[in-house]
């Protein structure tokens, strides 16, 4: 079975993380994704740790599923070449602020009149309309402006960036949820259209989800925040010999609970009975669950809540995830050799479809490794490509090229 997208030809120009995550998701589903690279390269291929030159953890974790070309539209005849390409692809996915794009003739208007067929996706910090539009946008800055780091005051006494890179990978779920939506409306319409992802906006309404609280209502019905967290009662508890996670959410969780912890009289008592009383005295629920938790270590705990049906689990640290029983049985880790940096573990796609099936076909490139290829696919002979090569515009990789 092929892979859901198989057949789509997606160029995406995007960096750092959240438009190359957005493409590796289209990878995984089957399209055939081609990463459009500086000469230097995507700055990920030089951060965390590595075997080779260029080839990065960070960079190898977001780009499997992908061919690389190395493009460098700074150089003259750069930009007709990726119109060219773009005439011929079902998607074109990129990073670049709207007016650069403009600029080097990339924009939308531009290269649907070719091929108004192209499903066009601009993922971005904010939204054009706006006093924030074409500034430039990462991560901890949207953390910060959408309310989430300040959020964190509830743990950290002070505002705080989630230790994730948060605003990129949910907007990099959207981005992609996007595109095939576009791909599928194409299908009804025969035209393809332009897809806009402001990361600001979409962390708002991520964060809107819960937190909106009293806000919903115009005027306001109490204050802004979903309380248990905001006062910072959902977290992990001390045991007697570590920290548990225990999220008891109704009626019947939380009678087993205080029958398991041998206080069946707790579950009769009207503060603790239902979700009206509980919410009555949040502060004074969970410190009754703290109190108890603490009594018993992290095993008997375990022990006890098996077949329980009470939601718990243990707090995993990052290095524990590579032995958790559950993922080794699933066989979610996936050991590949990759031709020149050895043997790499990679997260398994968590999408099963009984219809199709989204694979890991390729691993991380090298930069510019298909360079060559990927141009014959699209058309241009081989004096042309030597032409251009002589010019700079495929970089350090014109050698490949010719």
């Amino acid at each position: 079975m092929e892979g859901p997208l198989a057949g789509l030809k997606v160029l995406d120009l995007s960096s750092v993380i959240l438009g190359p995550m957005t493409g590796q998701y289209l990878g995984d589903m089957g399209a055939d994704v081609i990463k459009v690279e500086a000469p230097e390269g995507d700055i990920t291929r030089h951060i965390g740790p590595r075997r080779s030159p260029a080839m990065g953890a960070l960079f190898m974790a977001n780009n499997r599923n992908k061919r690389s070309i190395v493009l460098d539209l700074k150089r003259p005849g750069a930009g007709e070449v990726l119109r060219r390409m773009a005439e011929r692809s079902d998607v074109l996915l990129h990073s670049i602020r709207a007016a650069a794009a403009a600029r080097l003739g990339l924009g939308y208007d531009v290269l649907s009149a070719t091929n108004p067929r192209l499903v066009f996706c601009h993922v971005k910090g904010f939204s054009d309309e706006g006093p924030y539009a074409g500034r430039p946008a990462y991560d901890d800055i949207i953390q910060a402006l959408s309310g989430l780091a300040a959020l964190q005051t509830v743990a950290a006494g002070e505002p705080r960036y989630v230790p994730s890179i948060m605003a990129d990978k949910v907007t990099a779920v959207h981005a992609a949820w996007a595109i095939a939506l576009a791909l599928f409306q194409r299908e009804r319409t025969g035209r393809g259209q332009q897809v806009s992802l402001p990361m600001l906006e979409t962390m708002v309404a991520f964060n809107a989800a819960e937190h909106l609280g009293g806000a919903v209502f115009e005027p306001m019905v109490g204050r802004m925040g979903y309380d248990p967290i905001r006062q910072g009662l959902r977290r992990p508890f001390r045991t007697a010999d570590g920290y548990l996670c225990f999220l008891p959410y109704n009626d019947a969780h939380w009678r087993r609970f205080f029958q398991l912890a041998g206080e069946p009289e707790t579950a009769l008592d009207p503060g603790f009975a239902t979700l009206e009383g509980r919410q009555r005295d949040l502060d004074a629920v969970w410190k009754r669950v703290g109190a108890l938790l603490s009594t018993r270590t992290n095993a008997e705990w375990i022990t006890l809540f098996e077949g329980s049906d009470v939601p718990f689990s243990v707090v995993n640290e990052l290095e524990d995830l590579l032995d958790d029983p559950h993922l080794k049985e699933t066989g979610f880790w996936r050991m590949m050799e990759h031709p020149t940096e050895g043997m790499l573990r990679l997260p398994s796609i968590p999408i099963a479809m009984s219809a199709a099936e989204p694979a890991i076909r390729r691993l991380p490139p090298r930069l510019g490794e298909h360079t060559a290829e990927v141009m014959a696919e699209f058309g241009f002979d081989g004096g042309e490509v030597a032409d251009l090569a002589s010019t700079g515009v495929f970089g350090k990789a014109a050698a490949a090229a010719k």
